[in-house]
């Protein structure tokens, strides 16, 4: 007869002695990976579990996915940061625990003063089997209509409040940053026309300030004035009379035209 399983028993946390580090359920946490070549892998504790005597900890895991680990891999507006919360759930041994890390909303990510090594980002859910995205569309910017990348420097228009990259709009990061007035293509066509006297008025005459994502400070101000900025292309449609949404199939559609949303 085959001798019967221990009973297991759940741990309240439980000290990792190599790294000197206390881990419970619900921390985020840094894991040995399968090749020395690769990143540790991103994982959040669901439960930890000992045997009777308290030895043999395992802890169950639900993974993160790295964009390059998805199926349709890294994209241009992925964040160097940034991971998806995947519905792959493991158990592992205590001691492939490398370090605990912090995964942070997407909004709370771009309001930290310094990015360590340990903060990451997740704005998506990851089906593993399937490769979908929860959700499966995000609002898009600027003439190239990509998703918001929190790494990239963008300037925002003063006219029409849309971000562009630098590079977008035929100018290098470094002019972007220097810039105290911006208004793009169309917003400065539409003020010429306007005016009487093309003459008449100058951009710089005009009191904006100009706020660029890429800097600590202005995005926190932003994100506070306009807290749907990058969450929700619905949440667009009170700026705009044209929205466009990204579905990750790679199909681009229109959405949100003349304050209609569908």
């Amino acid at each position: 007869m085959a001798k019967p399983k221990a009973p297991r028993r759940t741990l309240e946390s439980y000290t990792v002695k190599h790294i000197s580090k206390t881990v419970r359920a619900g921390d985020c946490v840094l894991m040995r990976p399968s090749e020395p070549s690769k990143p540790s892998y991103v994982a959040r504790i669901e439960r930890i579990e000992a045997d009777s005597r308290g030895a043999n900890v395992k802890v169950h895991v639900r993974w993160y996915y790295r964009p390059e680990e998805s199926i349709g891999g890294r994209r241009q507006f992925h964040g160097s940061k940034e991971v998806f919360l995947s519905d792959h759930f493991d158990v592992q041994s205590a001691d492939t625990i490398e370090g605990k890390c912090t995964v942070h909303s997407f909004k709370g990510y771009t309001k930290l003063d310094a990015v360590g090594n340990d903060d990451f980002f997740c704005r998506f859910e990851y089906n593993s089997a399937t490769g979908a995205f929860n959700p499966d569309r995000v609002a898009v910017y600027c003439k190239c209509e990509m998703p918001y990348n929190p790494d990239d420097l963008m300037v925002q228009c003063e006219g029409c409040s849309d971000w562009f990259h630098p590079a977008c709009i035929d100018m290098t990061v470094e002019e972007a940053k220097r810039l105290d007035h911006f208004f793009c293509e169309s917003c400065s066509a539409e003020d010429q026309n306007k005016l009487p006297n093309p003459h008449a008025a100058r951009h710089s005459d005009t009191k904006w300030q100009t706020s660029m994502i890429g800097t600590s400070e202005p995005v926190q101000r932003i994100l506070r004035g306009n807290s749907g900025l990058i969450t929700d292309s619905r949440d667009r449609k009170h700026w705009f009379t044209k929205v466009h949404v990204f579905f990750w199939t790679g199909r681009w559609i229109q959405n949100a035209v003349d304050g209609d949303s569908t």
